[in-house]
């Protein structure tokens, strides 16, 4: 019965986290040496595009529901910088033809986890709606009250 303590930091539960991470140190191993200042500035606007798809991860989870679709959403967009940042990488050298087809199978992997998120959540929201027009009970006011039980459901949902 190996059952997994969950981490103080709840977001560090979430596989699409562990993803999003995962790529960052990938890509910091994948991209060459960059020689000229252009070539470091379009690295360093990678790794941070990068980074910023595992930051808005993070910063969402700790909100309601309805932000963090908002940063999910932001996520997205950053991924979506980084295949236009696998195509240039690639194309001046950065990043040979097998690194730049692995960054745009991860990315899509990235794009698919947090689209099914993006999804629980609005469905869980939907849920919530619904409830809300039929007889409220004393312990749904209590779930209501904080902020926490909502992203704890979906994230056990999603886990």
């Amino acid at each position: 019965m190996d059952e997994k303590i969950p981490s103080f930091f709840r977001f560090e539960d979430l596989r699409v986290y562990g993803k999003a991470v995962d790529y960052n140190r990938w890509l910091i191993g994948a991209l060459g040496n960059a020689s000229s200042e252009s070539e470091k500035c379009l690295c360093h606007s990678f790794v941070q595009s990068a980074m910023d798809i595992a930051v808005n991860i993070v910063e969402g989870s700790s909100r309601s529901k309805s932000q963090f679709d908002h940063y999910l959403k932001i996520a997205k967009s950053a991924i979506r910088e980084c295949v236009i940042y696998t195509a240039l990488a690639n194309g001046i050298g950065l990043m040979s033809d097998e690194a730049c087809e692995k960054s745009r199978e991860l990315l899509m992997e990235l794009t698919r986890m947090i689209g099914a998120l993006i999804i629980s959540l609005q469905r869980g929201s939907r849920r919530s709606r619904e409830a809300d027009y039929s007889a409220p009970s004393l312990q749904d006011d209590a779930e209501d009250a904080t902020a926490d039980s909502d992203f704890d459901s979906t994230f056990d949902e999603i886990s």
